[in-house]
C-alpha cells in the first residue's frame, strides 16, 4: 500500500477556510502576500490531481505544488 503523500501548494489569491473539505482537507491559510497555502496530507498522487482539477476547475493560479512521500515514523 501506498503511504500518503504530504503537499503544500501555493495559489493567488486568498481563500475561505470553508474551502478545506472541497479540496481533500487541506488546511487553508491565507499568507499577508495574497497567496493561499493549502497543506496537509493526501492518500496519493489521484487525490492530489483531483485537488489540482478542482483548482484549475474554480480558476485559481496555481503558484507551486511541493509533495514528499512521509514515512511512517514521521506522523
Amino acid at each position: 500500500m501506498t503511504e500518503p503523500i504530504y503537499c503544500e501548494i501555493r495559489v493567488k489569491g486568498h481563500l475561505s477556510k470553508q474551502w478545506s473539505a472541497w479540496f481533500g482537507g487541506l488546511q487553508i491559510e491565507n499568507q499577508p502576500d495574497g497567496q493561499a497555502v493549502l497543506s496537509g496530507p493526501l492518500l496519493d498522487q489521484a487525490a492530489l490531481y483531483g485537488v489540482l482539477n478542482r483548482m484549475r476547475d474554480l480558476g485559481l493560479a496555481l503558484v507551486s505544488v511541493n509533495c514528499v512521500e512521509r514515512k511512517s515514523d514521521q506522523n
